[in-house]
């Protein structure tokens, strides 16, 4: 057997079992992800841990380390196998059977709590010191053991009554032909899978539109509309989306912020404090923590960011008996941006005040069409709906809507206030959806359908992306982003 032969054999055997180390550990790694989203999603993990960096580096590390070790696990135990075919139940279990056991227990903590309550243990976690991270560590352990374990008996061969195994052959042979186009047809399918599940995270789908979706982190405008360009169509599109004078909502905020003070929602202290370092509250709203405000809203680019916290815990704790059954009514309650992140209130985490006050009342019919059009309209930040209000302009959008249909508004005067909400709240967003009916479409932005505009084809960022983001970049449409939003307050 010539040199160069020898050498294009090792790599087509290293390359073998590296395959099947990936398909070991890209399948775990969807099962792990298949788990989360039984109770939450990576983007909710991302903004729940956040204010813990510990918290958040140490599952990451301990999640990727398990997944790759386990790939690993099982690339030597095949190896192993292959070189001996002897090896009895006895001898697996101290191999790929602690692998395994390893990579099961540790999932993530979200997953962990899944996975226990289905054997009865439910919310054990929640009581653990570190909140399931001792899982992590001990299957960490457990992997690293099985490996240890895998890798003596390479070095040492198996050995009974005083005789070894003749050693097989472990390298690449032409009969493995079919299993290693099976593995790598697998190992694309795989990948595959996974990213048609993960393009719909907003943190994933984000790294992919960059070019569109601008800074996740910041939480204003920007002045994102202000500055003309040389591209007319652009400055007319961007006009009608957010006309300097602003949009003249039909919907008052009542009394409901002074109800939210009353019941703690919104502590006058912590909220007169924030915006003082902000440059204050602008004149019109000075006086919206003690006086009722019967003025219709007029939004503007300059107070958009301040009413989407005036709305918000509106959204947030105002009760309604279709809430009994929304997504983020479970064990992650108060893990959510819109939950947790809420710190303006009396009590330290806003996930305790969620469904708890009749600040907005309404009778059956009225909580009937709220939630018809919660569930039907969607915000650009993420894939999730009005009534999954896992984030700020999420609870802000259902508030809104709870006032208006208090308020007598109709379901498409409805769907005009929360196009032109979301519209102010993320600007850029439906500044390209505007230019993509306009260019695309052949439609004028005050004559597109707002229902239309507000579902899942254009105001998620995966629907929003595919159909407009794609056609708005391939006709050089959109300057370059000055500015986006988030999550904060």
């Amino acid at each position: 057997m010539t040199t160069q032969h020898t050498t294009h054999n090792k790599i087509i055997t290293a390359l073998f079992y590296a395959i099947i180390g990936t398909n070991a550990a890209i399948a775990l790694f969807l099962l792990y992800y298949w788990l989360l989203l039984k109770t939450s999603t990576i983007t909710a993990f991302f903004y729940s841990t956040q204010a813990n960096p510990v918290y958040m580096w140490i599952y990451i590390v301990t999640t990727l380390a398990i997944v790759i070790l386990f790939g690993v696990n099982t690339a030597l135990a095949a190896y192993l196998y292959r070189r001996t075919k002897l090896l009895t139940a006895k001898d697996q279990s101290g191999t790929v059977l602690g692998g395994t056991v390893g990579a099961f227990a540790a999932a993530c903590p979200v997953c962990g709590a899944f996975l226990l309550s289905l054997i009865g243990v439910a919310g054990g976690l929640a009581s653990l010191p570190f909140a399931g991270l001792e899982l992590k560590a001990a299957a960490l352990g457990l992997i690293i053991l099985s490996l240890w374990l895998v890798w003596k008996k390479i070095k040492q061969p198996i050995c009974k009554d005083g005789s070894c195994p003749t050693p097989q052959p472990t390298h690449y042979k032409r009969e493995d032909r079919d299993v290693f186009i099976s593995l790598i047809f697998l190992l694309l399918v795989m990948l595959w899978v996974g990213w048609q599940m993960l393009q719909s995270e907003p943190v994933v789908a984000t790294l992919y539109t960059q070019n569109q979706i601008i800074n996740s982190t910041d939480n204003k405008l920007n002045n994102v509309s202000i500055t003309q360009t040389e591209n007319s169509m652009f400055d007319e599109i961007t006009s009608k989306v957010l006309p300097d004078q602003g949009w003249q909502s039909k919907i008052s905020l009542n009394e409901s912020v002074i109800k939210l003070t009353e019941f703690g929602v919104i502590d006058k202290n912590k909220f007169i404090g924030m915006y003082k370092n902000r440059g204050g509250l602008p004149i019109e709203l000075q006086d919206v923590l003690n006086t009722p405000s019967d003025k219709p809203i007029l939004l503007t680019k300059e107070n958009a960011n301040l009413y989407v916290n005036l709305l918000w815990p509106i959204g947030l704790a105002n009760y309604m008996s279709t809430n009994k059954e929304s997504p983020i009514n479970g064990e992650s309650l108060f893990y959510f941006a819109s939950t947790g992140g809420w710190t303006l209130g009396e009590e330290k985490n806003g996930g305790t005040y969620f469904n708890a006050f009749k600040i907005v009342e309404l009778n059956a019919e009225q909580e009937a069409l709220v939630t018809k059009i919660a569930k039907n309209t969607y915000r650009p930040c993420c894939n999730n709906s009005t009534y999954f209000q896992d984030c700020n302009h999420g609870s802000a959008l259902l508030g809104l809507l709870q006032l208006g249909v208090a308020q007598g508004l109709t379901e498409d005067e409805l769907y005009k206030e929360a196009l032109a909400f979301n519209s102010f709240w993320f600007p850029n967003t439906y500044i390209q959806t505007a230019l993509y009916f306009k260019a695309v479409e052949g439609v004028d932005w005050e004559n597109v359908d707002p229902k239309v505009v507000m579902g899942e084809d254009f105001s998620t960022i995966s629907g929003w992306s595919k159909n407009v983001a794609k056609e708005v970049t391939r006709l050089g449409l959109m300057p370059k982003p000055q500015g986006g939003v988030g999550c904060g307050i």
